[in-house]
């Protein structure tokens, strides 16, 4: 409803009246608002009164103008004119005026993006009023807004992208309404656009550099500017196509353009073309043997899977030099010759990316030189604990430095500058070599063929038997390993296990053979190699031999020695022989050649042997035999019967002269006599002979003891004829020792006996004794015999300061014959005168009568008068001059 009001006011003489319409609208905040009162029938000047909620507005102008309206304006409004000449007054109708917010247009679009040559219709409107004109603005991102004229419609067309703004007005003067937001209409452009990767690899890798190129079909000669959008969905603008970044998620890429100069027109999205990328890829490296022989070549192959486009280097080391760069092309494949350790790597892109190296992959260059492998010993059977030398023997490799290496039955390899290994056989098994040079540790021979090496757990046992009893008394035995060879055997008699028989003690026939002489328990064992391998002894075997004992021991004046022959298994049908003993100097240790004794060649039936008028040290053996043919026994081993007398043809001297020494004193025993060429025998009671190289030293004719083991023994020299006299000398760990003679005294002459003691001078009363009665009782520590007479002679011994000696025997000899010698002398002494006178009347007859017959007779006579006879009986007055048989002169020293 349209409503005309009409307001008047006076102005000068004149009266305006306006009309003042209302259509029903509400006024909008800070609309302006004309409010026009006229009076067209007097127009003369006066003043205009508006109310508006009871208030009155005055003016004196025909109008009232409200520029800027507010809510606070809203109200109902009139207008009333006064008339200054009649004082009247008279009011317009009321009009009733609402003001709200200024309204904002609203801009729609059938869709914001269209392709080239399509338009896009825009719609405008003021929501909930109406009478609405409209304005039109465009602008981009590089111009500011600027107004179109596309008509006052509501509604337009539009081919041109860009962002795009509204605003509605009404009214005259024209109110107008906010401008709208504002719609961005982008053109699609028909042209194609794809995405184009370089390098194209599939298979892309984390660090590695990635070109991808936006290309527009159709689009030259435009100038584009790109956008891209990532795997994130993150976009961003660039004016190159082509865009380089640093691989390093997978994702999908796309690509689109506009023009420079048109930021709202472009195409549509390209393709999304597929990025993988990975981690860093390790190069893997082939090779189609790691075994050349010597100027083969192998080939090397390097790869990184599941990806392309890579280019190769490769690396060379050995073990003694550090990894260096070969040049040998960038493919995958190379071919080499050399031994060595071998890497490589891929690399791709530029700036190039590397893959990790590959691992070590080792080339050995196989020569062609034949390898084989000696034993020694070579024997088929090894022990365990023998030493065993493997040697690796390279055919043609003179001049070469080579390095051996070794595989054990175990598979264990070692290596060595040496070809030989000498180690200690532990089992069996297979060992094989081959070799290398030493400034080439990648080339090498093949291995050798293995050479088997038997060793057995047990250590083996000899094996000893009689094989033969030949002529002579000697007995023969063998000793064998079995089942294995090389070996040498030793030979062990009685306890001594540690001190093989020599050949002064048996003969050796050959090896694994020897004949003995002499009875006792044999064994024997094997040894071989370098160091001796032995192997366990054999089981003892018992050569039975005759036991021959003497009868005294020492000799007195006028006794006779019984020698008596006894065999194990005691039967009829024995004969027993009897042996002189004579050294044999050609061997210094203990060799007798046999002579048989008078009446002993055929054998005696009693197994005892007397010897009348032996005055000297000898040595006698026995043996028996049986059956026919006649079988001999073993020779018994020597024994001997002892004499203390001193003879010019063989006597021996002690330093110092005396029987007792403490142990550890050194003691020279020295031979003098009618030989150049003398041994020092030694006999340790009871029965075990020994020789100067046994327990001393040779030189010349004296034989040097360093140092005295506690013993009981008796000495005496040996030549090649004869014996000497014999001493018996004692060695002691007591403190305390008796000085007394080795020899025995001669009646009438003196003697002194002394106490000694090991380590200092005697400072107390020193006792003798003889026979255990004390003799003496001083503080000297010697006792002198002025003239030893027989009741001088028997044991002595001394004491000092508690301790006691051990007592010594003292052998006093006669000056005289005695009476049995005497009295043999009276009977055959005047029978041979007489004969002496018989043979010479018959010598001067013949002389005188040349009678033939009575020098046979003569002669026949004479025979009575044997000078062996003589010799006989002074042999056995001679004997007489020892005191007590065998106890004597060396009965053991308590």
């Amino acid at each position: 409803m349209n409503f005309v009001h009409f307001c008047q006011v006076n102005r000068g003489s004149e009266t305006f009246r306006r009309r003042v319409e209302d259509r029903g609208v509400l006024k909008k905040r800070q609309q302006q608002v004309n409010y026009i009162a006229g009076d067209y029938a007097n127009r003369k000047p006066g003043h205009i009164r508006i109310e508006r909620m009871g208030h009155t507005l005055l003016c004196k102008l025909e109008f009232i103008l409200f520029n800027l309206l507010y809510k606070q304006y809203s109200g109902v409004y009139q207008c009333c004119g006064h008339r200054k000449s009649s004082d009247s007054t008279k009011c317009s109708n009321r009009v009733s005026i609402h003001v709200s917010d200024r309204p904002r247009s609203r801009l729609t679009a059938g869709t914001t993006t269209v392709s080239v040559g399509d338009r896009v219709t825009l719609s405008c409107s003021v929501e909930k009023s109406a009478g609405w004109k409209y304005e039109w603005f465009r602008r981009t991102s590089h111009t500011s807004e600027y107004r179109i004229n596309d008509g006052e419609n509501g509604n337009i067309r539009v081919s041109q992208g860009g962002i795009y703004r509204c605003r509605g007005f009404r009214g005259e003067p024209a109110v107008y309404s906010d401008k709208s937001d504002e719609v961005t209409i982008n053109i699609t452009f028909s042209n194609k656009v794809s995405v184009t990767q370089k390098p194209s690899w599939s298979q892309m890798f984390r660090g590695e550099t990635i070109t991808l190129t936006c290309e527009v079909q159709g689009g030259e000669g435009v100038q584009w500017e790109y956008e891209w959008r990532r795997p994130q969905s993150q976009t961003f603008r660039t004016n190159r196509k082509d865009w380089t970044f640093t691989a390093s998620i997978s994702g999908d890429y796309s690509c689109k353009s506009r023009p420079t100069d048109d930021s709202y027109s472009g195409t549509k999205w390209s393709e999304a073309v597929r990025v993988s990328v990975s981690d860093k890829p390790r190069s893997r490296l082939t090779a189609g043997t790691t075994t050349v022989s010597v100027g083969d070549r192998v080939t090397l192959s390097c790869s990184v899977e599941k990806s392309a486009g890579w280019k190769y280097e490769w690396f060379r080391r050995t073990s003694h030099t550090s990894e260096y760069r070969i040049n040998d092309g960038e493919n995958g494949n190379i071919r080499v010759s050399q031994g060595g350790i071998y890497r490589c790597r891929g690399s791709r892109g530029e700036p190039a990316v590397y893959s990790d190296k590959s691992d070590e992959v080792t080339i050995n260059i196989t020569f062609s030189n034949k390898v084989s492998v000696t034993q020694k010993p070579s024997w088929s059977q090894m022990f365990r604990g023998e030493t065993i030398t493997l040697t690796c023997e390279v055919q043609g490799g003179e001049g070469v430095q080579w390095e051996y290496e070794w595989r054990t039955p175990q598979s264990q390899t070692f290596r060595t500058n040496r070809k030989d290994w000498t180690f200690t056989a532990s089992i069996s098994g297979d060992y094989s070599c081959k070799s290398r040079p030493t400034d080439d540790s990648y080339s090498a021979t093949k291995w050798s063929e293995a050479a088997r090496v038997s060793v057995s757990a047990h250590k083996p046992k000899a094996e000893m038997k009689i094989t033969e009893f030949p002529a002579e008394g000697r007995v023969n035995l063998s000793c064998s390993v079995k089942p294995s060879s090389g070996w040498s055997f030793f030979w062990f008699r009685g306890e001594k296990l540690s001190k093989p028989l020599t050949i002064q003690e048996a003969v050796f026939l050959s090896n694994g053979q020897i004949s003995v002489s002499q009875g006792g328990v044999y064994r024997c064992r094997g040894g071989r190699g370098e160091p001796v391998y032995h192997t366990e002894f054999s089981d003892p075997i018992t050569v039975d031999e005759p036991v021959l004992r003497v009868s005294p021991r020492w000799l007195s004046p006028g006794s006779s020695v019984t020698l008596s022959c006894e065999v194990e298994h005691v039967s009829a049908g024995w004969s027993f022989y009897w042996y002189k003993a004579v050294p044999d100097l050609s061997h210094k240790s203990g060799s007798y050649s046999y002579e048989l004794l008078p009446a002993s060649s055929n054998g005696t039936a009693d197994n005892s042997y007397i010897i009348h008028g032996q005055t000297h040290t000898a040595g006698y053996v026995c043996r028996a035999g049986r059956g026919e043919p006649h079988v001999y026994t073993l020779y018994s081993q020597p024994h001997f019967v002892w004499s203390g007398d001193l003879h010019p043809s063989a006597s021996l001297s002690v330093s110092p002269d005396r029987v007792q020494h403490f142990t550890s004193d050194s003691l020279s025993l020295t031979c003098e006599g009618n030989s150049a060429e003398w041994r020092v025998g030694s006999f340790l009671l009871p029965d075990l002979l020994s020789f100067c190289s046994d327990w001393g030293t040779m030189t010349g004719s004296t034989c040097h003891v360093q140092k005295i083991q506690s013993s009981n023994a008796v000495f005496w020299c040996e030549s090649g004829s004869a014996f000497s006299n014999a001493v018996n000398i004692t060695g002691h760990n007591d403190d305390l020792i008796l000085l007394s003679p080795v020899h025995p005294v001669t009646e009438g002459h003196s003697v002194t006996l002394g106490c000694k003691w090991r380590t200092e001078n005697l400072l107390s009363k020193v006792f003798f004794y003889q026979n255990d009665t004390l003799i003496q009782s001083e503080s000297r520590v010697e006792m002198i015999i002025p003239a030893v007479s027989k009741s001088h002679e028997g044991f002595y011994k001394c004491q000092s300061s508690g301790k006691e000696s051990p007592q010594s025997w003292l052998a006093v000899t006669s000056s005289r014959p005695d009476s049995s010698s005497l009295h043999v002398l009276m009977i055959v002494g005047p029978v041979c005168v007489f004969l002496l006178m018989i043979f010479l009347l018959m010598f001067y007859l013949y002389r005188k009568s040349k009678d033939s017959s009575s020098i046979s007779r003569s002669d026949e006579q004479n025979q009575n008068c044997d000078p062996d006879e003589i010799d006989a009986e002074h042999n056995t007055y001679a004997s007489l001059l020892h005191g007590q048989p065998e106890f004597g002169l060396f009965t053991t020293i308590y």
